[in-house]
């Protein structure tokens, strides 16, 4: 899935010179903090390749930074095509992206959260655990978590993620799968938004610290705290919060659809 949303953005940056352009916008803020160029990992997939590129994707520290490309970039392309959005909201690593676009973060700090927190997740979370989708409301799930797995994020009312001890996610995926669940294993080898993600609270405190939070030119709701996002919300600690806390997604969407968006 990875490469395809990237070999999406590929193809947009050869046929639109407004994704190109803050594509590149993009690459010139990542270029500092990876290791990688954004421009021969977008090449190499859009070509069919899967050498280094389709390699690099299967490291979180090269995907999500891709994927914050595109996303942004794919928001001016709407914007060139007169979508304004009257308000923004992200999901997990997408609420960086969102926070960008509504101005809450310029992009050169949008680039270092999602670089040197994915760099963080690779070196200290990869290969502890797990995520699972569930096809099942929340309330449904709750109950039957075994011990080392929580709820990551509620996305609908018969859609939620858990994540945590892989272990404990095989035993819960087996029992789903036998009672005619579905379920659907998250092709990540860590455990985002679960208990382990405390192990680096301080180090991402310290990493993120520079990030200067603005007010948001464009309505920003967050999945975190349920809440539009103000002046100085979106700093070190809340980014922390964003990766540790469940996604409150599907509240999110309910909220604005009530609120008239």
């Amino acid at each position: 899935q990875g490469t395809q949303w990237v070999g999406m953005g590929a193809r947009l940056a050869r046929e639109s010179s407004v994704f190109a352009a803050r594509l590149g916008e993009c690459a010139e803020a990542l270029a500092p903090l990876v290791d990688w160029s954004l421009w021969d990992v977008l090449a190499e997939v859009g070509s069919g390749g899967r050498g280094v590129a389709g390699s690099a994707l299967e490291r979180v520290d090269v995907v999500q930074p891709v994927s914050f490309a595109v996303m942004v970039s794919l928001a001016a392309l709407w914007r060139s095509y007169g979508v304004e959005p009257d308000a923004v909201v992200g999901h997990s690593q997408g609420e960086i992206a969102a926070a960008v676009v509504s101005g809450a973060l310029s992009l050169e700090d949008g680039a270092w959260v999602v670089a040197l927190r994915s760099q963080v997740i690779a070196r200290s979370l990869a290969g502890g655990g797990g995520m699972l989708s569930v096809g099942l409301p929340v309330v449904d799930v709750e109950g039957r978590l075994p011990g080392g797995v929580s709820v990551a994020a509620v996305n609908g009312p018969s859609s939620v993620v858990v994540s945590g001890d892989s272990g404990g996610l095989d035993v819960l995926q087996a029992e789903l799968v036998a009672e005619g669940v579905r379920v659907r294993r998250i092709a990540v080898d860590y455990a985002s938004h679960s208990v382990q993600v405390g192990s680096v609270e301080a180090e991402l405190s310290r990493v993120l610290a520079p990030v200067v939070p603005c007010v948001p030119e464009v309505p920003f709701f967050s999945s975190v705290t349920g809440g539009w996002v103000g002046e100085g919300v979106v700093d070190a600690g809340y980014w922390y919060r964003n990766l540790r806390q469940p996604v409150l997604f599907a509240d999110a969407i309910g909220t604005l659809v009530r609120e008239g968006f």
